[in-house]
């Protein structure tokens, strides 16, 4: 069997009058244009390794948003190659960057139209063109479940504080860089102390206080767990009409009927969430358009 090559890349826009324009990278070594993108490292998320690729072949801060079409392929050398995308809105210039002129020795920023004029592979074109169809989203949300904390069944205290276990420590650290690249300009919690520490490392990394919010618990006992999903949804579009990206933490109870009702207003299985799981959730100003597991 042949290992196939997991790559990882963005579509990259800013504002551009009524529009906007993408970033399209040449590379020397192909003559081609295309979209940035590069290989995965060992053990490395694809969304992470989107976020670094673009950065370091173009040069530029930007924050995911959307999933697009993945797409896949033979190289040259004859192995098959699997890349993901995601929509980026620039965010800034990063000074800390050099450009590798081996790699990238020239970028474009274009409206679409003109850059699927100049793209080079029709796999690109099909991507840009997903792109396309996406309304102007105006705020991303990282929302998680808490990370393990043990059984419920063995803490004698109360409930709301019961703390993460070792491996619930383990994977808030490892989630902090892979929801850093969001920017985000503030951080939410439901209340149970395993919430907010699963938030602890990326408040750290971030420097930013985490608050708590108790309409992302989820229902307590006697409580209409439907009507505690639409209130859970209505907080976190608040959140998002407050026009600031954010990262939220909430329980397993809640998250499946409030994404449901945020994104279609159907059912919940679609939605379930391992403990330490997430989701990457897109607002346009109409409200949620997509949703990517982490």
């Amino acid at each position: 069997m042949v290992a196939v090559i997991r790559a990882a890349g963005g579509v990259v826009w800013r504002p551009k009058g009524d529009g906007a324009e993408i970033c399209l990278v040449h590379r020397p070594r192909y003559d081609d244009w295309s979209l940035p993108k590069g290989k995965l490292e060992a053990g490395e998320h694809p969304l992470a390794a989107a976020v670094r690729e673009v950065a370091e072949e173009t040069g530029v801060r930007a924050v995911p948003q959307v999933r697009l079409s993945s797409v896949s392929y033979t190289v040259r050398e004859g192995f098959p190659k699997t890349v993901d995308y995601w929509s980026m809105r620039y965010a800034a210039d990063d000074p800390t960057v050099e450009v590798d002129a081996d790699e990238v020795n020239g970028m474009r920023w274009l409206p679409v139209e003109d850059a699927l004029g100049l793209l080079t592979y029709s796999h690109d074109i099909r991507v840009v063109r997903d792109f396309a169809t996406l309304p102007r989203v105006t705020v991303v949300c990282g929302l998680v479940r808490h990370a393990h904390a043990g059984k419920r069944s063995t803490w004698s205290g109360p409930d709301s504080a019961r703390p993460l276990d070792g491996d619930g420590k383990e994977r808030a650290t490892a989630l902090a860089p892979l929801l850093a690249p969001l920017r985000p300009g503030h951080l939410v919690s439901a209340t149970p102390l395993r919430c907010v520490q699963t938030l602890e490392p990326l408040a750290d990394l971030l420097d930013l206080p985490i608050v708590a919010d108790s309409a992302l618990d989820e229902p307590k006992p006697g409580q209409d767990p439907v009507e505690k999903s639409l209130s859970t949804a209505g907080r976190l579009a608040e959140l998002a009409a407050a026009g600031s990206d954010f990262v939220a933490c909430s329980q397993g109870k809640v998250m499946p009927g409030a994404l449901a009702r945020l994104l279609n207003g159907g059912g919940s299985a679609d939605y379930h969430t391992p403990k330490g799981g997430g989701w990457l959730i897109a607002f346009s100003a109409d409200g949620a358009v997509a949703a990517d597991q982490l």
